[in-house]
């Protein structure tokens, strides 16, 4: 029999507590259950989103969360957490949020470095027991379905280390009111409250500063969903998952961050010609492609390989997306940017601005790569300058504008033009039809079918953020 400090009085547990292994074999009996099959007849249910994780612990794992402040299985030095998974249209399992890692008091954090941090010291290790997610269902029934004992990578943690010296940063400096989920990669600091609307007391400001969580982002946690997926088994780890080739190393990691290896990269490239580029990389491809900007700034990014540079671990994991724009030599941007298309279905089944997929776009971070026209009649681009960016605090609060005018026309049915923001309102952005062709047409939550449209940037705000930088 097993006893520990924190565990109900006379407890027997089915597990060692103190041993990571034991703990993650017993997890694998909730695996296509509910805690309705384990609790007892007059169990009271605890409410709230952290509610269930309580409940598991208590209910199954024998743990009395009231009664020990530290990590959930603090002996072997485990987390505990449960996160939702929600089903398509099509059936498909698809991450629901990010990964609450816990409130950040700005008082408390400002005395910290990363190694005494609360994420840090709770988050290296994580037992995520995923369920489905229905709701207004009864939190007793929810099945859970799949569970990962996941150990953050080496890698990961120095990226995630940057992440926090960042947020950490602007604690310090009094500026937590102007933190963004988009100033990190994998980890950020995510609005908590009311609709995202919560104040609380900043360190060295008088300024209230919105209250906020370290979280994992939803790209992150989509990486461990298709590490799952692609396992074929409903409960695994990854601790001895193999080395995945990202676009940078531990090693260069371990000397600068991130954004300093991309921008370092770029450097001996700027002001020379497309076409010396073209040569310079030894790229196939024609002088007249349409990509061929793309095709160029892909390969520095990726230090001379050709693959997607979008689609390497780092810009997966972070959501972070590279972008191409082509400046005249006026100074004038013709083209706006386009986005993913409109998922009508999760706008509609959505009603939280900070949980729409629109807000973990705009909130994502880019990579732009600036080719300027050398002059009109030579028709020559050069290399101008690449930059990470994300968007201003005051540019989101008007995103959001944007996206009730297009939840509203989804919920009314009212998906056409003529409703929608048009570029011609030089609102920053737009909705503009991307489908192939007339025949190209989406689901429409109301019923039946309706045309495709996309998220869009206008051209003016691509030439106000060019110039700003």
């Amino acid at each position: 029999m097993i006893y520990i400090c924190g565990m109900k009085q006379n407890t027997k547990l089915k597990y060692n507590p103190s041993d990571i292994t034991s703990i993650f074999e017993y997890s694998k009996g909730l695996i296509n259950h509910t805690l309705r099959d384990f609790a007892p007849s007059d169990y009271e249910m605890r409410k709230g989103k952290g509610g269930l994780g309580e409940m598991v612990e208590e209910i199954y794992f024998g743990y009395d969360k009231n009664s020990n402040s530290d990590a959930d299985f603090s002996i072997a030095g485990v987390e505990l957490k449960c996160t939702p998974l929600k089903k398509s249209k099509k059936n498909q399992l698809l991450i629901k949020e990010r990964l609450v890692c816990g409130m950040i008091d700005y008082i408390e954090e400002a005395g910290k470095d990363f190694e005494h941090s609360h994420f840090y010291e709770k988050c290296r290790i994580m037992l995520l027991l995923f369920y489905l997610h229905i709701a207004k269902i009864n939190s007793l029934d929810l099945e859970f379905l799949y569970s990962v004992l996941w150990k953050l990578p080496e890698k990961d943690l120095l990226i995630i280390r940057n992440d926090y010296e960042i947020i950490h940063k602007k604690i310090l400096e009094g500026k937590a009111h102007t933190i963004s989920e988009g100033d990190t990669m994998y980890l950020s600091a995510c609005r908590k409250g009311s609709k995202g609307s919560d104040v609380k007391k900043q360190y060295n400001s008088d300024i209230l500063a919105p209250t906020r969580a370290f979280s994992l982002k939803m790209a992150y946690m989509r990486t461990i969903l298709e590490f799952v997926e692609k396992s074929g088994k409903k409960a695994l780890t990854n601790f001895e998952l193999p080395k995945i080739q990202g676009i940078v190393s531990i090693e260069e990691l371990k000397h600068n961050s991130f954004d300093e290896i991309i921008t370092n990269r770029f450097a001996p490239y700027l002001g020379k010609k497309g076409q010396q580029l073209i040569e310079l990389l030894k790229l196939k491809i024609s002088p007249k492609s349409k990509s061929k900007f793309f095709y160029i700034a892909n390969a520095i990014a990726r230090n001379g390989s050709e693959s997607n540079v979008n689609l390497s671990e780092e810009f997966r994991k972070s959501g972070l997306m590279m972008k191409t724009i082509r400046v005249q030599s006026s100074g004038k941007i013709n083209e706006a940017m386009s986005f993913e298309n409109i998922d009508y279905q999760e706008v509609y089944d959505n009603s939280e601005w900070t949980e729409s997929r629109l807000y973990e776009i705009f909130t994502s971070r880019f990579l732009f790569v600036v080719f300027k026209e050398e002059g009109k009649e030579s028709g020559e681009y050069i290399l101008d300058k690449a930059f990470f960016w994300t968007m201003p605090p005051e540019d989101l609060r008007f995103a959001q504008l944007f996206w009730d005018n297009i939840r509203n026309n989804v919920i009314n049915n009212t998906i056409e033009p003529k409703y929608f923001w048009k570029a011609s309102l030089r609102q920053n952005f737009h909705v503009r039809l991307k489908g192939r062709n007339a025949d190209d047409l989406a689901d429409n939550p109301n019923g039946g079918k309706c045309k495709k449209y996309c998220y869009w940037f206008n051209n003016d705000y691509i030439t106000k953020i060019v110039k700003e930088h």
